[in-house]
């Protein structure tokens, strides 16, 4: 990008995965996980954006307890790239926090804010858009956001309602309106009105404009910005609201355009997805370590200790981790966390 505004990345990698268990922990949540190939999700996050965010300009946002965990599975980074959280307060504090320290750095630079367990294919694809979306951010001083083509009619994501085409141009778009979670009947005609986008939390603009922004529509947190000034970072976190980016900012902005992804994009938010980001044999099986499937059809194995025999079922998932044992219809996977409320603690936290 030269001769244009530095571009910066800020991820997020904080959260505990829990739909992930038995092998997510507090420890070893799913960023940290392998689960779309043999790398951790949080470092293919950063080698997917490694051509065009150089190290210093890279900001991985996390809490303390993560620290050690985010860099020995990293082992490139370091302790300056952290920004850790003195306490989770959602993504609209911690990126206000984000943008603020890049601003103080390089006052025109655009600010892309990614997370640490999405999967998306082709990495090319992905670089080649989100440099794209940036030069946009950088003239139009507009916050972006990419939105992907809904492939099913998925409850479990947020929505983009496409307005008119901007006249910024680049195939960007108003956003007419963001839609929580929507049950399946609205999902199902998002699917066959082609208006609507999934919501990949995506977003790009300026550091400064995204800062303004706070200041036109958010006072709750832009009335902390004075202590962020005066080094005051648990102040801030103190006082902050628990709330999201798209609640605090997107959602009340009169200034946000939406992108099309031009490549395949997965949140990877429960064992079933694993299914839809792995190979599978040609029963359909996605085998993780020592697995052997017998007369199985649709099966996601996952074996971290021991080994995991499945024969004559279908549509399952099995994961060995941590001494415990989980099988579970791969259609109720979703269903993990009240699960966990349910089991007692040495089995919500077998690692402890």
């Amino acid at each position: 990008m030269s001769g244009e505004p530095p571009l910066w990345a800020v991820v997020l990698a904080g959260g505990v995965g829990s739909r992930f268990w038995p092998v997510s922990t507090p420890r070893r949540p799913k960023q940290l996980l392998p689960l779309g190939g043999v790398q951790p999700l949080l470092a293919e996050t950063l080698e997917r954006i490694a051509p065009l965010v150089p190290l210093p300009r890279l900001r991985v946002l996390t809490g303390a307890a993560l620290a050690d965990p985010i860099l020995s599975a990293v082992p490139e980074l370091g302790p300056e790239n952290l920004l850790l959280e003195p306490q989770p307060r959602g993504t609209a504090p911690v990126l206000a926090w984000a943008a603020f320290t890049i601003v103080r750095r390089e006052p025109d630079a655009v600010m892309a804010s990614l997370h640490a367990d999405h999967v998306i294919t082709p990495a090319a694809a992905f670089r080649e858009l989100l440099a794209a979306v940036a030069r946009l951010a950088a003239q139009q001083h507009l916050l972006f956001t990419i939105g992907v083509e809904p492939a099913y009619p998925e409850t479990g994501y947020g929505y983009i309602r496409l307005g008119p085409r901007l006249a910024a141009g680049g195939g960007a778009y108003e956003v007419a309106e963001f839609v929580e979670k929507p049950d399946r009947a609205a999902a199902e005609a998002y699917l066959r009105g082609g208006n609507h986008l999934w919501n990949s939390g995506i977003f790009v603009w300026r550091a400064a404009t995204f800062l303004q922004e706070l200041e036109r529509h958010t006072p709750e947190i832009a009335s902390l910005l004075p202590l962020l000034a005066r080094e005051d970072v648990a102040g801030f976190f103190e006082r902050a609201p628990t709330i999201s980016v798209d609640q605090a900012v997107l959602e009340r902005s009169d200034r946000v355009g939406v992108l099309r992804a031009t490549f395949r994009w997965d949140d990877v938010g429960t064992w079933d997805a694993v299914g839809r980001v792995r190979a599978a044999d040609a029963a359909g099986n996605v085998p993780v370590g020592d697995v052997h499937l017998l007369d199985a059809e649709r099966c996601i194995a996952w074996a971290e200790d021991g080994s995991i025999v499945v024969f004559g079922a279908s549509d399952l998932v099995v994961v060995r981790a941590h001494g415990v044992t989980l099988v579970a219809p791969r259609e109720r996977s979703a269903e993990l966390k009240e699960l966990l409320a349910r089991l007692p603690e040495r089995l919500r936290s077998p690692e402890a």
